[in-house]
């Protein structure tokens, strides 16, 4: 039979390991110099890829660290040491820089390729624990992400070493976005299937009715004419537009029940009589995340859109945007 659990103990094994690798991490701020501005000004000069390295589970950081940076602006990839020495290198090209880690600086796979990293004459910037190893003095710029214990009380198991190699991994993909002046745009870009790439690339017209699907009657038009177009097109509105096309008010399910709360005759009643004037509308390449800020801002469920003479070119609904992601 196992054991009882000590809440307690569990608890306190916790918060020391979360307290060590902090104290890590917040080790790391102020060992920031030169080299880490030196390494940001390579990697600005770099022409190709960054191509990060890395065995073990300084591996899986460097993974982490070649998504994050591909994703911020800076392209990059993950090549397995073992696997360089059996074929992959030739992913590398002369135009491309290498960011190699390793917790000792001494890991044989790493330290296998680094001669012909070095004959390419493909920079090379290292991170390490320890600045007296091999692959510290190997490279052009060397990152200390050195930490006096890691989280395991048996201070073996590689944790706060790979807190701190991917913090400071972060650090460096956020100082080249800045430096690159990366906007949230660019970021959608790389992230097109993601809630927010929709949201920065979505635009109106994207998701906007048009055509026979887009409802719309002219001002003189009967209520029941309103009404039947209302039907038809399953909006629940319907745009008001004059002689020019151009958006007069908008007649939404709001209004009907108002107007039959009036007892108004649906066939003698003219739309422009019952018409919301000045209603709410967008332009066709506003972002669509835009149209939902108007539509919460203002509590209503549908939008006009109209290009710049104020001519009626669209309609969307919440419905729309619900389908297209956005909200």
């Amino acid at each position: 039979m196992s054991e009882a659990i000590d809440d307690s103990r569990v608890l306190a094994a916790g918060r020391k390991s979360l307290s060590i690798e902090a104290d890590a991490v917040a080790a790391l701020a102020g060992r920031l110099d030169g080299s880490f501005v030196a390494a940001c000004r390579m990697f600005m000069k770099c022409r190709g890829r960054v191509v990060v390295t890395g065995m073990g589970k300084s591996g899986h950081v460097a993974g982490k660290i070649a998504a994050t940076l591909a994703s911020t602006g800076t392209p990059a990839f993950f090549l397995h040491p073992a696997e360089a020495s059996h074929g992959d290198l030739g992913m590398i090209t002369r135009d491309d820089m290498v960011l190699a880690l390793s917790n000792s600086g001494e890991t044989a796979e790493i330290l296998t390729i680094l001669p012909l990293i070095r004959r390419m004459g493909v920079p090379l910037v290292s991170m390490t624990g320890q600045p007296a190893s091999t692959l510290a003095r190997e490279g052009q710029v060397h990152l200390d992400v050195s930490v006096p214990a890691e989280a395991c009380p048996l201070n073996l198991a590689p944790t706060a070493s790979t807190t701190a190699s991917l913090a400071m991994g972060d650090a460096l993909a956020v100082a080249l976005l800045e430096l690159r002046g990366f906007t949230p745009e660019d970021f959608a870009l790389s992230h097109p299937g993601g809630t927010l790439g929709r949201r920065l690339l979505l635009r109106v017209a994207d998701v906007m009715r048009t055509g026979e699907a887009l409802p719309s009657v002219a001002e003189d038009t009967n209520l029941s004419g309103g009404l039947l177009e209302m039907s038809r097109k399953g909006l629940g509105l319907t745009a008001i537009v004059d002689s020019h096309g151009k958006v007069a008010g908008i007649f939404t399910d709001g209004d009907l029940r108002r107007a039959l709360d009036g007892q108004i005759d649906v066939h003698g009643t003219r739309m422009r009589q019952v018409m919301t004037r000045g209603c709410k509308t967008i332009g066709a390449g506003e972002l669509a995340a835009e149209a939902v800020h108007l539509m919460e801002q203002h509590r209503i469920t549908g939008l006009l859109v109209v290009d710049q003479d104020n001519r009626l070119v669209g309609a969307l609904n919440v419905h729309d945007l619900l389908r297209a992601g956005v909200m």
